[in-house]
């Protein structure tokens, strides 16, 4: 597993770990059963406060990525397929949303939005 911090990124670093171990986790590149670093381990590593990397570690247990097994560690839980649409679905709505809104801002009809979305999907499928 390999986590990269950013002190410029305007994000706070316990969810830029979340960000990445999820991203890791669901491109098969964490597989379930895998263990993750001690949040001592990592905390050491990334060179931050243990509460930091222990927020990020409890946030992924409740969101389901992961699971702690007292005294022995924390480990890449099994995905549910369900789960990871439904999280895949509220990330869509989200940019969705924010597109909608920079388009009010910005005078943009909704069928030309609708005409840039399907641009995007193509160019997608062509390259």
């Amino acid at each position: 597993m390999q986590v990269v911090q950013s002190n410029q990124a305007g994000v706070p670093i316990y969810q830029q770990i979340e960000d990445q171990v999820k991203t890791q986790i669901l491109n098969g590149d964490c597989p379930a059963g895998m263990q993750l670093p001690s949040i001592r381990e990592l905390a050491k590593d990334l060179k931050i406060s243990v509460i930091t990397t222990t927020r990020a570690y409890r946030d992924l247990e409740a969101q389901g990525y992961v699971t702690n097994m007292q005294g022995k560690g924390t480990f890449v839980a099994p995905q549910d397929n369900e789960l990871i649409r439904e999280h895949a679905l509220r990330a869509i709505e989200n940019g969705l949303q924010t597109a909608i809104d920079a388009a009010r801002l910005g005078g943009v009809e909704t069928a030309e939005l609708h005409t840039m979305l399907d641009t995007l999907l193509e160019g997608e499928n062509d390259g």
